[in-house]
C-alpha cells in the first residue's frame, strides 16, 4: 500500500453489485466482474477491519416495493451468487437505493454523507463507463474528493472504460488508482 487515506471524512460507495446478472448487457460484463469480486472483497474487508463507512448504492431494477434486504436476497438466489456471496453487506453496512446511474440522483446520499462527515469517497463497483463515471462528476459537483480503484471497477466496454478513468481523473480531479494502493489508516470516519 503505497498512499494511506486517512478516514476522517472517507467512506467506501459499492455501486450495483448487488446484481442477478440477468440483464442485456450481462454477457459482456461478467468477465469483468469476475476479475473485479476478489478485488473489491479484499477492499471491503480492509475498510471495515479501518472502521470506513461501507455504503452500497444500488439500482432497485424498477422493483418500487422492493428494499435493500429483498435485493440480496434475490440476488443471492439467482445464478451468479457466487459474485454476490464475497461482497454482500455486512450488520454494519449501510445501504442506498438508487433508480438511475448516478448514486447521488434523487438518493439520501449526500444527506447520509454529510450526516457521516465524508469528504472523500473511494467509488467501486459497476459499471466504470456508466454509473461510475456519473457518481464521480456528481460527487466532484458536490466538492468531494474522489479515489477510483481501477482494479475495483468493472466495465461492459473495456476501451469506454478506459476513457472514463481517464475523464474522471482529467476533468474531475479523481485519484485513479489500484485497490492495493489504497492505505486505509486507523481510527473512525
Amino acid at each position: 500500500m503505497d498512499e494511506a487515506i486517512g478516514t476522517t471524512g472517507l467512506a467506501l460507495l459499492v455501486i450495483d453489485m448487488i446484481n442477478t446478472y440477468d440483464h442485456e448487457d450481462a454477457g459482456l460484463l461478467l468477465p469483468s466482474i469476475r476479475r473485479v469480486v476478489p478485488v473489491l472483497a479484499e477492499l471491503i474487508g480492509r475498510a471495515r477491519r479501518a472502521d470506513i463507512p461501507v455504503i452500497y448504492a444500488n439500482d432497485n431494477f424498477g422493483l418500487w416495493r422492493s428494499h435493500h434486504g429483498e435485493l440480496l436476497a434475490t440476488a443471492l438466489a439467482g445464478l451468479h451468487a457466487d459474485l454476490i456471496e464475497p461482497i454482500r453487506p455486512d450488520d454494519e453496512s449501510l445501504f442506498v437505493v438508487k433508480a438511475r446511474h448516478s448514486v447521488f440522483y434523487e438518493t439520501p446520499l449526500p444527506y447520509l454523507l454529510q450526516q457521516l462527515d465524508v469528504g472523500h469517497v473511494v467509488l467501486s463497483g459497476q459499471v466504470t463507463e456508466q454509473c461510475v463515471l456519473y457518481s464521480a462528476l456528481d460527487a466532484h459537483m458536490r466538492h468531494l474528493d474522489v479515489t477510483v480503484p481501477k482494479d475495483a471497477v468493472a466495465s461492459i466496454h473495456p476501451q469506454l472504460a478506459s476513457a472514463a478513468l481517464e475523464m474522471m481523473e482529467r476533468n474531475m480531479g479523481a485519484r485513479i488508482t489500484t485497490a492495493r494502493e489504497i492505505g486505509f489508516v486507523g481510527g473512525k470516519a
